[in-house]
């Protein structure tokens, strides 16, 4: 019996198109909450923006890394395409498995439920979280609220225009970045010159600080650089992959690094750093000095024009994970299905839309974040370490090299492992919590495989 053709997907995103799907995949509101934290574990303005231009350094050398994976393998799916040839299918499907649990669509179901929070201050009531009705799933409590309707309209809205093909999630996903990049610059420009009519506020004097702390800030800074990898999950439709995947990259990792140092040095320059300390309001502190009593609608405004632009992008980059998946057995079939007539892995859309919805509605998306956030470093590790292994076998054409390799890989590799096993030390409880999240992956993997070996057997 012949094998039914391949399911694959049409090239027509552009260098251009790639790096807005990165930088909206990056850039989300994580970047006016986490200072905060991080002025915890760095008490020096010099330390919080060394730590940022760490995560950026490790980012753009991470996605050059990639850069050179995809150019071998312009596939979608990303690091599970990348775990899978190195490592083999259990690695790969724990990463597509946590993509899918969490890291996409507990992305996508915080957002969401952002959106109705800043919504609420432009629209009373949007964010309200009072449950209208309640029932039980299992061992969920599953919450109907004002809120959740909001966040779930916004995530199925988000999900109908992908699924209509590439040309009308293009235009949104372009539209969403470039709003979203002008706003932060033109705030960034007005701050600095604002700050500058007045004395500022100095960065307080560097002072000590332990190992362990630089490694536990970075869990924050790469969890608000993750997404720097985008371009390669929609590798498959973008032409010329192997001149225009790195060139996506590095235009969208690049333009992240220089919004996010900007965004802390004017967050330095204009709050006490004891009002940045402990603060998840910092982008909202700084508006509101900066910007007085417009400042709550201005925020709202930017905060829902970039979550919105993040949710886009998510929705395009996951599904193209669990479309490789299942085109390789290791997903639910009908996953790998493309639309007829809008060329998308529409059933894979609709399968990530409708577990963030159930994600919202639970309201477990918030733990598995947190158990899962130093996961994301975790995976995105071992797939710039598979390109050693990928150089060593030769099996593919070298189309486009890494710059630095091995050292820039290297180093990229060792601080994420160090990151990592810095997290299971200091947060036993979290990790131990992620590593069991991940580990239900094994028996689905199992089970999964068992059922593509029937079906093969029946054919």
């Amino acid at each position: 019996m012949v094998a039914p053709a391949r399911a694959s997907l049409d090239r027509r995103l552009g260098p251009l198109d790639a790096a807005a799907i990165v930088i909206s995949n990056v850039i989300g509101v994580g970047i006016f909450t986490t200072p905060g934290f991080i002025a915890t574990l760095l008490p020096s303005g010099i330390a919080i923006l060394g730590v940022w231009a760490l995560g950026g350094a490790l980012a753009f050398a991470g996605a050059l890394a990639y850069a050179e994976l995809a150019a071998r393998q312009p596939e979608a799916g990303g690091e599970y395409v990348y775990l899978r040839e190195a490592f083999g299918g259990l690695a790969a499907f724990l990463t597509g498995w946590t993509s899918f649990v969490a890291g996409f669509s507990g992305a996508i179901a915080a957002g969401g439920v952002g959106v109705a929070v800043y919504l609420d201050r432009l629209v009373p009531g949007a964010g309200n979280g009072t449950p209208l009705t309640s029932w039980h799933v299992g061992p969920l409590v599953v919450n109907l609220s004002i809120r959740a309707l909001v966040a779930i309209a916004v995530i199925v809205a988000l999900a109908l225009v992908q699924m209509r093909g590439v040309g009308p999630g293009r235009l949104l996903q372009n539209s969403l970045t470039t709003l979203k990049v002008a706003a932060l610059v033109i705030c960034v420009a007005v701050g600095f010159l604002f700050a500058g009519l007045g004395s500022g506020h100095p960065m307080p004097p560097s002072a000590p600080v332990r190992l362990t702390g630089w490694l536990m800030a970075m869990v924050p800074v790469m969890f608000s650089y993750s997404g720097w990898n985008a371009a390669v999950y929609v590798a498959e439709e973008i032409t010329d992959p192997v001149r225009n995947v790195p060139r996506a990259l590095a235009i969208g990792t690049g333009s992240t690094v220089a919004l996010y140092l900007a965004l802390n040095a004017l967050y330095l320059r204009v709050v006490p750093f004891e009002q940045i300390s402990g603060s998840v309001a910092v982008g909202e502190i700084a508006a509101e000095r900066l910007f007085g009593s417009a400042a709550g609608y201005l925020f709202a405004v930017v905060a829902i024009l970039i979550i919105l632009s993040s949710l886009s992008a998510m929705t395009t980059a996951g599904p193209r994970v669990y479309f490789a998946m299942a085109r390789d057995g290791a997903f639910v079939p009908a996953a790998a299905r493309v639309h007829p007539r809008f060329r998308t892995p529409a059933i894979a859309i609709v399968a990530q839309a409708a577990w963030s919805a159930l994600l919202v509605l639970s309201g477990t998306f918030e733990q598995l974040l947190t158990y899962t956030g130093f996961g994301v470093i975790l995976f995105s590790a071992l797939a710039v370490l598979s390109l050693f292994f990928v150089r060593r076998s030769g099996r593919q054409a070298a189309t486009f090299r890494a710059w630095g390799y091995p050292w820039a890989p290297a180093l990229f590799c060792l601080v994420s492992f160090a990151i990592v096993i810095n997290t299971v030390v200091e947060a036993p409880g979290v990790a131990s919590a992620g590593l069991a999240v991940m580990a239900a992956g094994v028996p689905m993997y199992w089970w999964v495989k068992r059922g593509k070996q029937k079906a093969e057997r029946r054919t």
